[in-house]
């Protein structure tokens, strides 16, 4: 595998920006583990990062790129900040950044596929929100999406958190404006889904039961059942919002991903 930290101009955002890369690699003589490479352009994930968190963290904390080797799978992972990967109200325009920019900036830098049964998105906690919320609104662009730990209930999340330092930054995400039933809102998205008949991203959805986004991913949870969303799997069990959680559980959704196809 290559292991690339991309620094890069961003003309959405209007400033230099930074995303870490891994490129699959065809080898046969690394100790302790294989790299596979696929012929022409790679299937890719794109990997999310958390609220305190940058694109380096899942590189830092987890195994994610022994894990992908012998999978051929490329993997981008954006670095937005504290955006809830929004369009912020007061800030920069992040989702835009991440849905049109960021793939066509990545697949001009490196031979990355664009084919739709090529392309996933996951991410945990703020990028399981992210991930969902990019599945759901462009099913047209990616196979299958995973979220660990995920603030999935944005619209309670919000009123939970007034008052709180969480909830100026979600002040300056949303600018106190009521989600509900806009597309931040991935309840009003499942519903959405439901009525169409477009092809559906495969979703997994995990949390552990000491988490405290537990209840948001609940709400989630029961959402997906309510409208009838079809290609979905949801885990749960022992575990809190933790790096060892994620770990465990991004090789759980790799399997998914490509059980899926």
């Amino acid at each position: 595998m290559a292991l690339i930290h991309c620094q890069f101009f961003s003309e959405v955002l209007g400033l230099s920006t930074s995303m870490t890369v891994i490129l699959p690699q065809q080898t046969n003589n690394q100790i302790g583990m294989s790299g596979h490479a696929h012929s022409g352009k790679h299937p890719t994930l794109y990997l999310l990062h958390g609220l305190s968190d940058d694109d380096t963290i899942w590189t830092r904390r987890t195994s994610i790129e022994r894990y992908v080797a012998p999978l051929g799978l490329a993997v981008v992972m954006p670095n937005v900040h504290q955006s809830f990967y929004t369009d912020m109200e007061y800030g920069n325009p992040y989702w835009t950044f991440l849905t049109e920019e960021l793939p066509a900036v990545a697949r001009s830098f490196f031979p990355l596929s664009g084919e739709r049964e090529h392309n996933y998105v996951a991410g945990l906690s703020m990028g399981g929100y992210g991930a969902f919320k990019w599945a759901l609104r462009h099913p047209d662009k990616f196979a299958a999406a995973a979220s660990l730990s995920g603030a999935l209930d944005m619209v309670s999340r919000i009123a939970r958190e007034k008052g709180t330092p969480m909830g100026r930054v979600l002040q300056l995400v949303y600018g106190g404006k009521n989600i509900q039933g806009t597309p931040d809102d991935l309840l009003w998205l499942l519903e959405e889904a439901s009525r169409s008949g477009e092809p559906k991203p495969a979703l997994y959805q995990c949390c552990g039961t000491e988490d405290f986004l537990y209840d948001d991913n609940q709400a989630f949870r029961q959402a997906c059942l309510r409208t009838g969303y079809p290609a979905y799997v949801y885990e749960e069990g022992p575990g809190d919002h933790t790096w060892e959680y994620w770990d465990e559980h991004i090789r759980k959704a790799l399997d998914f991903f490509f059980k899926a196809q």
